[in-house]
C-alpha cells in the first residue's frame, strides 16, 4: 500500500512525499472542463481567446461565457468549473472596487493578480475551505507598464507572461507559443488577435466558426472590448487567406 494513502482526505496536510493532493485535484478539475484558453501580449494590446461550448441546445448561447470584465481596464478569462469561476470573478471585482475606494484610483493589473493569488494560497492552508477549481488569466494595459498578462492557478502561483494558456491543451499551446515568442513585441492589434486564434486552432487541430470562439481585446487607451461575431469572422478569413 502506498505510504501516501489517506493523505488526499486533507487539504492542509502534506503527504510523506511532500504533496498536497487536494490541490492537485483542483488542478485536474480545472482542466477537466474540456476547454482550452489562450492569451498573448502584443506591442500595445493583449488578446484573450477561448472556446465557446454550449452544453445544452436549450440554453441561451449569449449566457455562456468564460470572459469577464473586472473593471473598465481589466479583463479576465476563466477556465475550469463554472461555479468556482464565477465565485472567483466576484472576488476579483470586490478586491478591485475595495482598492479604488481605499486609494482613489483604479487597481493596477499586477496588484490585483498578487492579491487574488494570495487569497488562493490561503485556501491551501485552511481546512474549512477548499481550493477553487479554476485558473484565472488577467489582462490589461497599464499606464506605466503597458500591456500586462498574468495567470493565477488554484495553488496561488502568479506570474507575468508574454503568452500563456490554460485548460485541456495547455502544454501544447505553450509549446506553440515558444516558437513565436520573438514576434510578440512587434505585433499590432490585429496580429495579436490572429496569433491567439491560430494557436488555438493549431493545438485543437480545428477550423473554428465565428460562434465557436470568444475573443476579448485589451488595447492601449481602450477599455475591455469583446469582439462581435462579425469581427471574429473577419480575423478567421484573414488567417485562412494567409495560410492559402
Amino acid at each position: 500500500m502506498s505510504q501516501d494513502a489517506g493523505y488526499d482526505h486533507h487539504i492542509t496536510i502534506f503527504s510523506p512525499r511532500g504533496r498536497l493532493y487536494q490541490i492537485e485535484y483542483a488542478f485536474k478539475a480545472a482542466a477537466s472542463s474540456g476547454l482550452t484558453s489562450v492569451a498573448v501580449r502584443g506591442q500595445s494590446s493583449v488578446a484573450l481567446v477561448t472556446q465557446k461550448k454550449v452544453a445544452d441546445r436549450l440554453m441561451d448561447p449569449d449566457s455562456v461565457s468564460n470572459m469577464f470584465k473586472i473593471t473598465e481596464n481589466i479583463g479576465c478569462m476563466m477556465t475550469g468549473m463554472t461555479a468556482d469561476a464565477r465565485a472567483q470573478v466576484q472576488r476579483l471585482r470586490y478586491e478591485a472596487e475595495e482598492f479604488k475606494f481605499k486609494y482613489g484610483y483604479n487597481i493596477p493589473v499586477h496588484v490585483l493578480a498578487r492579491r487574488i493569488a494570495d487569497i488562493a494560497q490561503v485556501y491551501t492552508q485552511q481546512a474549512s475551505t477548499r481550493a477553487l477549481a479554476c485558473v484565472a488569466i488577467l489582462a490589461g494595459v497599464d499606464d506605466e507598464r503597458g500591456p500586462q498578462l498574468f495567470k493565477i492557478d488554484p495553488a496561488g502561483h502568479y506570474f507575468p507572461y508574454k503568452a500563456t494558456a490554460s485548460g485541456a491543451k495547455e502544454q501544447e499551446a505553450m509549446n506553440w507559443y515558444e516558437k513565436k515568442v520573438d514576434e510578440f513585441p512587434n505585433m499590432n492589434v490585429d496580429k495579436t488577435i490572429q496569433c491567439a486564434i491560430m494557436c488555438l486552432q493549431s493545438v485543437l487541430s480545428a477550423d473554428f466558426k465565428n460562434t465557436e470562439v470568444e475573443v476579448v481585446i485589451m488595447e492601449q487607451g481602450n477599455r475591455f472590448r469583446r469582439l462581435a461575431e462579425e469581427e471574429i469572422e473577419t480575423h478567421l478569413n484573414a488567417i485562412n487567406e494567409a495560410d492559402a
